[in-house]
């Protein structure tokens, strides 16, 4: 499912199925709790490996002697007992809640490990420029993938092959992601290093949304005369999921935003993933903008974490795990607005996606370690070549058509033209690509030589 934000308001609007708790006998509940270590067991199955709503719980088995509505309830008086406020407040005044679930420390060491390089064991047997190309890659990665969130409708191919050849965007979803693009590069470069503003924030969007929006809408939040809503497909139906909050409400939210994201609020300290993970889900409830706020929302959660020293998510491209389940995505945000203000439902997916991603960048990291073996195989003994020639090597061999230049390769390993001319120039002397002219690029194609050796590998 896509989101996005629209002035249709004549969609129907998404309402949670619900049951009807006040029909539910309390005393009879509380009269069948005698055996603790069974009801233990249900609260756990069901609160973990997933955290389940209501549509989901009542197909599930329920303890001896409840009803589906009864377990329900049984959950929801757990749920409330244990959890604790956020400092995200609801249109209605009430405050989202969430519960600190078992596995969440465990999940949060593992997180801390990696961000002191430990978890990416693989990756010390690469050079340092190597590292900077995964970098460039999750850069890459996460601008196609948080903009296809927002519909940018066009492949990864073709929207790679826009910034590694610095061709200008052809349409507005090519232009969105290379705005993308551009905004995390200076998010780690220059804005990481500044304090939340409502400057920044406006700044932030006036370079998301660069030729995509009126130019009256960038850089000022939304009036309610603007009629934003949320929008998506639901099944084989089009909804409105979301009703942003009226823009009083926003303006006077969107300083505590900011003062929480400067660490100036009063709470007392709370782990950057977690509040990473709440700032990501404030900022889309806000929905302050006109549009791109999903993009902006996603970007605050990087610039968090890269201020806070989490550089290892240059790595990872939350978004690309997050678009593999954007129904989930979509309903994360549903539960936690529909079921009480239970924000849980947004912090357990989010963290999740957190970890895979972290589990997806080991494989590719061990995919790639196991492609150079493969040329090392192949080359002469007496040939040195770099890591990052024997990637450009395994990747032009990974099919007839691909193909590099000078530019994309210097993009996409972050080295200056110079680096890369040498590089491929060196390539072409022994033998494994050549080059030919197509128009104002030469592209550069693996050999007969090289495809060959790699076959017959």
């Amino acid at each position: 499912m896509t989101d996005m934000t629209s002035k249709n308001l004549t969609l129907p609007y998404f309402k949670l199925d619900k049951p009807d708790l006040k029909r539910v006998d309390r005393g009879k509940i509380f009269g069948k709790t005698e055996n603790i270590a069974e009801l233990a067991q249900f609260l756990q199955r069901r609160n973990e490996p997933q955290y389940l709503y209501w549509d989901e719980v009542k197909h599930k088995e329920t303890p001896h002697g409840f009803t589906s509505e009864e377990a329900w309830f049984f959950i929801k008086q757990f749920r409330t007992i244990v959890s604790r406020d956020t400092p995200i407040k609801s249109e209605k005044g009430d405050y989202f809640k969430w519960i600190r679930l078992s596995y969440v420390d465990e999940f949060l060491h593992k997180i801390d490990v990696s961000s002191g390089g430990q978890v990416f064991t693989s990756m010390d047997v690469l050079s340092d420029s190597n590292k900077q190309k995964f970098i460039s890659r999750g850069i890459l990665e996460e601008a196609i993938a948080s903009s296809q969130l927002e519909g940018a409708h066009t492949t990864r191919q073709a929207a790679k092959k826009m910034i590694v050849e610095k061709r200008e965007p052809r349409n507005k979803d090519e232009q969105m992601i290379l705005n993308n693009y551009n905004t995390i590069f200076k998010i780690d470069e220059v804005y990481k290093n500044q304090p939340l503003s409502k400057e920044l924030l406006f700044e932030l969007h006036r370079m998301l949304t660069e030729k995509t929006i009126k130019r009256e809408e960038q850089g000022r939040l939304r009036k309610n005369s603007d009629g934003i809503v949320v929008q998506g497909q639901i099944g084989s139906q089009e909804y409105i999921t979301h009703i942003p909050p009226a823009e009083k409400f926003v303006k006077e939210e969107i300083e505590k935003l900011i003062d929480y994201a400067n660490d100036a609020d009063d709470n007392k300290f709370l782990h950057p993933i977690i509040k990473a993970i709440f700032l990501h889900f404030w900022f889309g409830y806000l929905h302050p903008f006109t549009d791109g706020n999903g993009r902006l929302a996603r970007s605050l959660f990087y610039w968090y974490l890269l201020r806070k020293n989490y550089w290892t998510f240059m790595y990872l491209p939350i978004s690309l795990t997050i678009k593999k389940a954007p129904i989930q995505y979509a309903m994360a945000y549903i539960y936690s607005e529909q079921d009480a203000y239970d924000a849980t439902y947004f912090f357990d997916f989010h963290i999740r996606k957190i970890m895979q991603a972290l589990n997806d960048f080991n494989e590719y990291v061990v995919r790639k370690i196991s492609e150079n073996k493969e040329i090392d195989k192949i080359i002469s003994t007496n040939l040195y070549l770099t890591d990052r020639q024997k990637h450009l090597l395994h990747y032009l061999a990974s099919d007839s058509n691909t193909h590099t230049t000078v530019t994309s390769h210097a993009i996409l390993s972050s080295i200056s033209r110079q680096t890369a001319a040498k590089d491929i120039k060196e390539l072409e002397k022994v033998g494994l690509v050549l080059g030919e002219r197509e128009g104002k690029y030469i592209k550069y194609r693996a050999t007969k030589k090289l495809l060959e050796a790699l076959s017959g590998n």
